[in-house]
């Protein structure tokens, strides 16, 4: 995904499967603590629903809108962290294992990350 977009400009675009199937509208942006870079979207899947976090990465914008190369169900069945919060490093772990990305952290690893955009307390 483009790096150099302002994160704010994502929240309320509509995002869409790899099918072409509305998965919701996106509700916040987590930013990567290190870089800044924006790494995950929270979308809520529903007006009753949850949000479901997806990873901006590998992810793009199609005009208006955000499509996320996963199909509906497997995003709905990501593990929910609830919103609004920091994700911890194992949290985002999880997403990633989920969504079958490659993750090589190295081991001395302590770094954290998922910090929402437009907050920063670190």
């Amino acid at each position: 995904m483009q790096t150099d977009i302002d994160p704010r400009s994502l929240i309320g675009r509509k995002a869409f499967d790899r099918n072409g199937t509305k998965i919701g509208t996106v509700d916040e942006v987590y930013l990567d603590d290190a870089t800044g870079v924006p790494e995950w979207a929270a979308v809520r899947t529903g007006l009753f629903s949850r949000d479901a976090f997806v990873p901006l990465e590998p992810s793009e914008l199609v005009g208006d809108t955000l499509r996320v190369p996963f199909d509906r169900s497997l995003i709905k069945e990501a593990p929910d962290f609830g919103v609004g919060r920091h994700l911890s490093p194992e949290q985002e772990l999880q997403l990633y294992h989920h969504y079958g990305l490659d993750v090589t952290l190295p081991t001395d690893f302590q770094h954290d990350f998922g910090r929402l955009a437009g907050d920063d307390s670190t």
